[in-house]
C-alpha cells in the first residue's frame, strides 16, 4: 500500500539527521514549518569524534533545550590543557557574557540522536533508515524539487517533495555533488582518527590537546602537521585520537592509524592506552574546513555543517559551526517561506551565504594562514617551544583557536580578534 503524498511532502527536506541536520530541522519545526528529517542509518550510531564540545557548542544545546546536567550523563570539563614543547599549560575557557565558562564531553552514538529526538518532539518528521539518492529537479530550471530515496530494510524507493532542500549529508554530501558542486582544492583538509582506551584518565576536567606530534618510527624522528588529544570520558574509557592537516607532503603517505598506536605506545604505561584496552577500533573521518564547498545555497539547495566546510581550522571543531549554521539556514529559511513571491524567497534565500561570510568568512580566512603556518615543522616547532612560555600569549591563542570572545563589549583580546576577522578577506 503507498502512502498519501502528503506524508511524502513538505515545507522543508532535511537530508541527514548529524548535528547539522537535526539543528536546522528542531529551528525550522519550532516555527512552525512542515520538515521532514531523512537519516540514513538508525539511532544510536557511532561517528568518528573527539567528543569533547567547547563552550561554542555548549550555547547551542542550551539554546536547543536540551539537558545538559551530570544527571543526563554530561560530564563538564574547565577548559583546555595543552601539551608541547616541554611545557604543560592548563587554560581555563574564557569568562565571557556570550559563552557558558564550560565545556562538555559526550559520545557521539547518543548525541546525535539527542538532538534528532528534540527536532521530532519540536515536530519534525523524522525519518531512520532513509537512504537518500538522486535529486529530483525541475527539468525547467534545474532546481531541487525532492530527493529519491530508499526506505527502511526492504530499501521501499520513496520520492519526498519540498521546495526547499537542505544538505546535511556531512562531508561525502552525495547530493551537493549531484546538484553539482564540488569541494574546493584550495581549501584545507583534515583527517582525525581516533579510539578509546580503559583508562584511570578517564575522570580528567579538562580537555587535552597535545600540540607536538611526532613521527619516531624512523630513522629520524619527524613533526607532523596536527595535534593529538586526550578527552577522559568519565565513563571508565579516554577518547584518544589525532588531527591532522592535508597542509603537509606528509598527508598522504603516511598511515595515521599506525601513527596513532605509535603515539599511544610513547605515552605512560600507568595511563593504559595500549592494545588489550582498546575498547573501539581506530577509526578515521575527513575533516572539510574553511568553506570548503559553496556555494551554500543555489537552486533551492542550502548546505550546512560538514556538507558546506564549516569546520573550524584553527582547531578541528565541527559540532558547533554545524548547530549554528543550521540555525542560521533555519532562520532564513522561515524568513522566505513568508515571502509572498518567487523572487522576494529567491532574494531571502541569497541571504544565507552572505550571512555566513558575514559571521566565519574572516575568521576562516586566518584560519587558512594559520594551517600553512603549522604545515612548516621549523614555525610548528619555534610556535610550541616559545608560545607556550607565555600564558598571557596562550590565553590570547585560546580564545583564538576556539572561536570565543564577546563581540560587543569584551576585552582587549576580544577586541583585536574581532578586528581582525573584521578586516580578513571573507572568502
Amino acid at each position: 500500500m503507498t502512502e498519501p503524498l502528503s506524508e511524502h511532502s513538505a515545507d522543508v527536506i532535511v537530508v541527514g539527521a548529524g548535528p547539522a541536520g537535526s539543528t536546522t530541522a528542531y529551528y525550522l519545526a519550532k516555527a512552525g514549518l512542515d520538515v521532514l528529517l531523512l537519516e540514513k542509518t538508525a539511532f544510536p550510531r557511532e561517528k568518528v569524534c573527539g567528543d569533547g564540545l567547547t563552550p561554542r557548542a555548549t550555547k547551542q544545546l542550551v539554546a536547543m533545550g536540551i539537558d545538559i546536567s551530570e544527571e543526563a550523563g554530561w560530564l563538564r570539563n574547565k577548559g583546555l590543557r595543552i601539551i608541547g614543547g616541554g611545557v604543560r599549560l592548563q587554560l581555563d575557557w574564557p569568562d565571557l557574557a556570550s559563552y557558558p565558562d564550560y565545556g562538555l564531553v559526550r559520545k557521539r552514538d547518543d548525541f546525535d540522536e539527542q538532538l534528532a529526538r528534540q527536532a521530532q518532539k519540536a515536530g519534525a518528521r523524522l525519518y531512520e533508515r532513509c537512504n537518500v539518492g538522486a535529486p529530483i529537479t525541475d527539468e525547467r530550471t534545474g532546481r531541487i524539487t525532492g530527493v529519491n530515496a530508499k526506505l527502511g530494510e526492504e530499501k521501499t524507493p520513496v520520492t519526498f517533495h519540498a521546495p526547499l532542500v537542505v544538505a546535511a549529508d556531512g562531508n561525502s554530501t552525495r547530493l551537493s555533488l549531484a546538484m553539482g558542486l564540488h569541494r574546493r582544492e584550495d581549501r584545507p583538509m583534515g583527517v582525525a582518527v581516533r579510539t578509546y582506551f580503559t583508562s584511570p584518565r578517564h575522570d580528567d576536567d579538562y580537555l587535552e590537546s597535545w600540540l607536538e606530534l611526532w613521527d619516531r618510527r624512523g630513522p629520524q624522528d619527524r613533526l607532523l602537521p596536527g595535534y593529538g588529544w586526550i578527552f577522559g570520558m568519565g565513563d571508565g574509557t579516554s577518547n584518544v585520537g589525532l588531527g591532522i592537516l592535508n597542509s603537509s607532503s606528509a598527508f598522504k603517505e603516511l598511515d595515521w592509524r599506525e601513527i596513532l598506536k605509535a603515539w599511544c605506545a610513547s605515552m605512560p604505561e600507568d595511563w593504559g592506552f595500549t592494545p588489550e584496552n582498546m575498547t573501539m577500533p581506530i577509526r578515521g573521518a575527513a575533516l572539510p574546513m574553511a568553506f570548503n564547498r559553496q556555494p551554500h545555497y543555489t537552486k533551492g539547495l542550502l548546505l550546512v555543517g560538514d556538507a558546506g566546510g564549516m569546520v573550524n581550522p584553527f582547531n578541528g571543531e565541527g559540532i558547533a559551526y554545524a548547530m549554528e549554521s543550521g540555525q542560521i539556514a533555519a532562520d532564513v529559511i522561515v524568513q522566505a517561506h513568508a515571502r509572498a513571491t518567487p523572487a522576494q524567497r529567491e532574494l531571502a534565500l541569497h541571504n544565507y551565504p552572505k550571512i555566513l561570510k558575514e559571521t566565519y568568512g574572516g575568521y576562516y580566512t586566518m584560519g587558512r594562514a594559520f594551517v600553512k603556518l603549522i604545515g612548516n615543522p621549523k614555525v610548528m616547532k619555534i610556535a610550541t617551544q616559545r608560545g607556550l612560555t607565555h600564558p598571557l600569549l596562550m590565553k590570547f591563542t585560546l580564545k583564538m583557536l576556539a572561536n570565543l570572545t564577546d563581540p560587543t563589549g569584551g576585552d582587549a583580546m576580544d577586541r583585536i580578534i574581532n578586528g581582525l576577522s573584521k578586516v580578513a578577506p571573507k572568502a
